[in-house]
């Protein structure tokens, strides 16, 4: 049988070898050959990733990246065609400017119905074929495209193509796979090798000594982040590392991850103002925007960077200020930097001064935070900083939030008291993709609970119908948390910024802000969602609460919270 085993069956074993555990897929007509494939794979009981068939393009490609972020475990994309990577290709920026790794694959015809005794579809011949090849489609958002060349370099094409996404800078990469070459016989190798493991570069460990060597010297060290916690083993070095020389950190405005524990005494928030002046020595740890505008600098401190991929290349413009560059995993580079730290004689009275200094501005942080949190408990309409407190008093410390807001982003960081590593995962790139990010961090945490939190409109722009119907259908129950302030409320800000007298103001005509959504809580009805519309502060704990018991009896939630704007 194997004799007869063709371009399907090499593609599906290259995944075998990549580990690859879930095709994400939208079916496309030129994929018979891998379909065939599946079902000798069920038939034989072979061991082998499981297929996914979504609905939707972008709601497959945000499903993968989700799985990546929340499991750390590269996956597949299967579309169709050129039109299938046009409605994935939102989904392909964003893995791209998020270094997540992924296989994208989709074909072509090369004959158009012209090769004797083979007819793949009238619909080549049409619509469906790209000049150039589809690979022109996405070269621009992907870290590399090519074509398969042939039968015999297939397999060996898809396990390439695996292992340079994930290579430094890690990021999706794509292979147009024709029909004709799929259909063709496969000559499989009579061992297969075992695909190694892709390692990422480490930086130099003398230069991160002379890293540890400023800290110690350091009187005002500050750290700052926006996604040291992408993996729990880095969330975890950072954390000792602030520890043992009592370094305050921030978590930037935006942040991807939670990376450090909010009721630490050495968080201190999301502003890096208070140390612009102070900080002699800044550890920049996987950010891309540590402080903005670009040159509002700290004053007088080193600059170091930690990052595997420091220089963000899809960015048009980045300034960091870089005095001194650690590139490569950060997990490594920290903990290096705190076995460094413990072997040396830090000098314990400076180190107690800063952890007692630091554990004060927190606690008037927190207080600051608290008062607010009170003041905002009964306004009418729902004050966003209620309902960020609300969702910590009604859900599990386990919860992991999935966050698509825009306006309301600032609110979020300060006020949404989520817990642990992997607890908060930010939705990047174009809007639209929240849902299915929640949905593929829910396919790799099936016992948490995962938690979409998504403005009015970044809610219109998911693929909804296809989102909940896929949640209903694979039993993958989330919580839809919509901040409805029934408008663009970004449009109207960045208006008024540029024109804060203009017309427009003057006479309450903002062309970009208004929505006019549907009572967002109805539309998850034919999919057997729990919905409820919130308008009373009163009602939002309990609310919360009863979507929550929606989510554990496997129904997905969504809750309207009408939100003041």
């Amino acid at each position: 049988m194997e004799n007869h085993f063709d371009g399907g069956e090499a593609i599906l074993q290259a995944f075998r070898g990549l580990g690859i555990d879930y095709i994400m897929a939208s079916p496309g007509s030129e994929w018979g050959s891998f379909w065939e494939a599946l079902a000798r794979q069920k038939v034989t009981g072979t061991p082998g990733p499981a297929y996914l068939s979504c609905w939707h393009e972008t709601l497959a490609v945000d499903m993968a990246i989700g799985h990546y972020l929340a499991s750390g475990k590269m996956q597949a994309a299967m579309l169709h065609a050129g039109v299938g990577l046009l409605q994935g290709s939102a989904g392909i920026h964003a893995a791209l400017i998020q270094n997540v790794p992924m296989v994208i694959v989709s074909g072509e015809s090369l004959t158009y119905g012209e090769q004797e005794g083979f007819n793949p579809g009238r619909q080549w011949y049409q619509n469906l074929s790209v000049v150039g090849g589809p690979q022109r489609l996405v070269e621009p958002i992907v870290k590399w495209a090519s074509q398969a060349p042939s039968i015999e370099t297939l397999y060996e094409s898809v396990v390439r193509a695996g292992q340079m996404a994930q290579r430094t800078p890690m990021g999706p990469v794509y292979l147009n796979v024709p029909i004709e070459t799929m259909m063709q016989r496969w000559p499989r190798p009579a061992r297969l090798r075992k695909v190694p493991t892709v390692v990422a570069p480490q930086a130099p460990v003398p230069e991160i000594e002379r890293v540890a060597e400023l800290l110690l010297k350091a009187k005002s060290p500050v750290i700052t982040t926006e996604g040291a916690g992408r993996r729990p083993e880095t969330y975890a070095a950072l954390k000792a590392l602030a520890e043992a020389l009592a370094i305050p950190v921030i978590e930037t405005p935006s942040s991807l991850f939670s990376n450090f524990p909010k009721e630490h005494p050495l968080h201190q928030g999301p502003s890096f103002r208070p140390f612009l002046d102070s900080a002699d020595v800044v550890l920049v740890v996987r950010s891309r925007v540590p402080w903005y505008p670009p040159k509002n600098r700290p004053r007088n401190a080193t600059i170091v960077l930690i990052d595997e991929n420091p220089y963000r290349g899809h960015m048009v413009y980045q300034n960091l200020h870089a005095d001194r560059v650690l590139e490569g995993e950060v997990t490594f580079t920290l903990e290096t930097l705190l076995a460094a730290v413990r072997a040396a004689h830090a000098d314990s009275g400076k180190i107690e001064e800063r952890r007692a200094r630091h554990a004060v501005a927190h606690r008037l942080l927190d207080e600051a935070r608290l008062a607010s949190v009170a003041a905002a408990r009964k306004n009418h309409p729902i004050d966003p900083v209620w309902l960020c407190a609300a969702l910590g008093e009604a859900l599990p410390p386990d919860t992991v939030y999935v966050d698509e807001t825009i306006s309301h982003r600032d609110v979020v960081e300060t006020h949404l008291r989520n817990q642990g590593p992997l607890s908060f995962i930010k939705v990047r790139g174009a809007l639209g993709q929240g849902l299915g990010h929640a949905l593929g961090v829910k396919l790799a945490m099936p016992a948490r609970p995962v938690v979409s939190l998504i403005g009015d409109g970044s809610f219109l722009y998911n693929p909804i119908t296809q989102s909940l119907g896929y949640s209903q259908r694979e039993q993958l129950p989330i919580m839809i948390i919509v901040f409805n302030n029934n408008e663009y409320r970004t449009m109207r800000t960045e208006h008024l910024s540029y024109y804060p007298n203009g017309i427009a103001q003057q006479h309450d005509i903002f062309y970009g802000a208004p929505i006019a959504g549907p009572d967002f809580a109805d539309l998850g009805t034919p999919f057997g969602c729990y919905g409820r519309r919130v308008e009373d502060p009163g009602e939002l704990v309990a609310a919360l609460r009863e979507a929550h018991a929606a989510t554990k009896d496997g129904r997905t939630a969504i809750l309207n919270v009408v939100v003041d704007p």
